[in-house]
C-alpha cells in the first residue's frame, strides 16, 4: 500500500459504527460506548484495515491488520487522534494498554507512567506528571513549621457530596500527620459537579491548619474511565484498574510529595471501593507507604446510621432537603443543599425517569 487512506468514522451513522464494532471483534477487542471519535485506515477496496479511537483524554481501541505492519499505521492513527483531541481542548493524552505494546507506543512519542503485570499506562508528555504535582510540593512547604515528625499523609476523595463522615476522616488523618494532602476526584461523572465538591471540601476543612486540598488531576484513574476493550473474558477489570491506579500513585505521585501515609474509610456497601481498599493493603507497603483504614462514622443518637454520600443522595432524591438529611452533612454542605433545593427537585424528577440514583466513582 503506497499511501494509507485514513478518515474519521461517523459513529452517528449505523453503518460506520457497526463496521468498527465488527473490526474490533475480529481482532479480539470490544467497542466501548464512551468513544467520542474514531479513525479508520482503509484499503484501496475500501475495507477497514486499522482503527483507533478516543474518549476524553484517553486514546484507545487500537487495532491494525497484519497487512499494514511496517507502514507506521499506528503512528498515523495517533497523529489524527491527537489532532482531534487538541481541537477538543485535551492536551494531556494517555494510553492504557498491555505491557507487550510498550515499544509500539513509545516509538509514537508516548512515555511510560506506570506498569503492572496486566497493563501499562503512557502519556504524551515526558514530564507531565512531575510538572502537575510538583506545584503542590511548594504549597506544602509553606505550611511546614519545624520538623515533619509525623510525616505526610494523603486522602483521595470523591465527596459526592461532602459529608460529616468525610470531615471526620480528614480531621482524624490530619491529627496523625504533619501535613495532609486531600485530592478531590476531578472527573465530572458524579451527581454533584467537581467545582462544587471541591469548594465544599475546602470550606469544610479551612479550620484545619495542616490540610491542603487539590484537584486530583488526570493521573488518578477512576473505574468509570479505565478502558476494558482489550481485557479477556474472566479478567477482573476493577482489580486491574485498582492495581494500576495504586501503582501510579505509590511509584510516582507519593515520592514527589513525600507522602508516607494514605487514609481511607471502610467500605461496607460498594464492592468496587472495598476491592480498591484491599489492593491498597497489598500494594502500598511495597513502596514504604502505610495504609490506615478508618471505621465509618455514624450520626449517633437513637436513629444511629452510618454516614455515607450515597445515603445523602438517596434521601435527597426521595425526600428533598430534610432535617434527617442535614444530620449527615456539615454546615457548608447544608447551606449549599438548601440554596439549591429547586435544582435537587428537578434532578430527582430526572433520576426517577432514568431509574438511576447518581454515580459515585470513589
Amino acid at each position: 500500500m503506497d499511501e494509507l487512506k485514513i478518515h474519521e468514522l461517523s459513529l452517528q451513522f449505523p453503518h460506520d459504527k457497526e463496521m468498527l464494532i465488527r473490526f474490533l471483534n475480529r481482532n479480539g477487542l470490544v467497542f466501548e460506548e464512551d468513544i467520542e471519535a474514531a479513525y479508520g485506515i482503509f484499503t484501496p477496496e475500501d475495507e477497514l484495515a486499522g482503527c483507533g479511537c478516543c474518549a476524553g483524554n484517553l486514546l484507545k481501541c487500537f487495532a491494525v491488520d497484519e497487512s499494514l505492519r511496517g507502514q507506521n499505521a499506528l503512528g498515523s492513527l495517533i497523529s489524527r487522534l491527537t489532532e482531534n483531541r487538541f481541537a477538543a481542548g485535551y492536551y494531556d493524552l494517555f494510553v492504557i494498554t498491555r505491557p507487550e505494546n510498550r515499544v509500539l507506543f513509545t516509538s509514537c512519542g508516548f512515555y511510560p507512567l506506570a506498569e503492572t503485570q496486566s497493563v501499562l499506562m503512557l502519556e504524551n508528555k515526558k514530564n507531565g506528571l512531575d510538572s502537575y504535582y510538583k506545584k503542590f510540593e511548594a504549597d506544602g512547604a509553606r505550611l511546614k513549621s519545624g520538623a515533619m515528625n509525623d510525616g505526610v499523609g494523603c486522602i483521595v476523595m470523591n465527596c459526592n457530596p461532602f459529608t460529616k463522615g468525610h470531615q471526620e476522616l480528614i480531621t482524624y488523618a490530619a491529627s496523625k500527620c504533619s501535613l495532609l494532602h486531600i485530592f478531590v476526584v476531578e472527573e465530572n461523572r458524579s451527581m454533584f459537579p467537581f467545582a462544587d465538591r471541591f469548594r465544599l471540601v475546602r470550606e469544610g476543612t479551612d479550620h484545619i491548619p495542616n490540610v491542603l486540598v487539590h484537584p486530583s488531576g488526570p493521573y488518578m484513574i477512576s473505574n468509570a474511565t479505565f478502558p476494558t476493550y482489550f481485557l479477556k473474558k474472566g479478567e477482573d477489570a476493577a482489580r486491574i484498574q485498582s492495581e494500576l491506579d495504586i501503582t501510579l500513585f505509590a511509584s510516582r505521585i507519593a515520592p514527589l510529595l513525600h507522602i508516607t501515609k494514605r487514609f481511607a474509610g471502610e467500605e461496607p456497601f460498594d464492592p468496587v471501593t472495598r476491592s480498591y481498599n484491599e489492593a491498597m493493603v497489598r500494594l502500598l507497603p511495597q513502596y514504604g507507604i502505610s495504609f490506615i483504614r478508618i471505621a465509618r462514622f455514624t450520626t449517633g443518637g437513637p436513629q444511629d446510621e452510618i454516614i455515607s454520600a450515597s445515603r445523602v443522595r438517596k434521601l435527597l432524591m426521595e425526600e428533598g432537603v430534610t432535617e434527617k438529611l442535614l444530620s449527615f452533612v456539615p454546615p457548608c454542605t447544608a447551606e449549599y443543599l438548601k440554596k439549591n433545593q429547586a435544582l435537587w427537585k428537578k434532578t430527582a424528577e430526572q433520576e426517577a425517569i432514568r431509574g438511576g440514583d447518581g454515580h459515585e466513582a470513589i
